[in-house]
């Protein structure tokens, strides 16, 4: 008996794009959800599903936060 296939549905899509760091810095981003994977270049702009892009969001939001947190820890 053939199995049928079973179609999964896609998620929405999200045109982003990561700027580039500095020389030393690595020019990919990997994020992982639930088992996926995904290596985003820095400075190209690509497609992801919109939970990938809401996980890059997120770690920007918190870099940001820490970064004003230092600030303030330092005046």
């Amino acid at each position: 008996m053939a199995k049928k296939a079973v179609k999964k549905e896609e998620a929405p899509t999200v045109a982003v794009c990561i700027p580039r760091g500095r020389k030393q810095e690595e020019n990919f981003v990997i994020v992982s959800v639930n088992g996926k994977n995904w290596k985003i270049m820095k400075g190209a702009t690509v497609s992801v599903p919109d939970y990938v892009a809401e996980v890059l969001e997120n770690a920007q939001m918190m870099a940001d936060e820490a970064r004003r947190y230092v600030d303030k820890m330092a005046e």
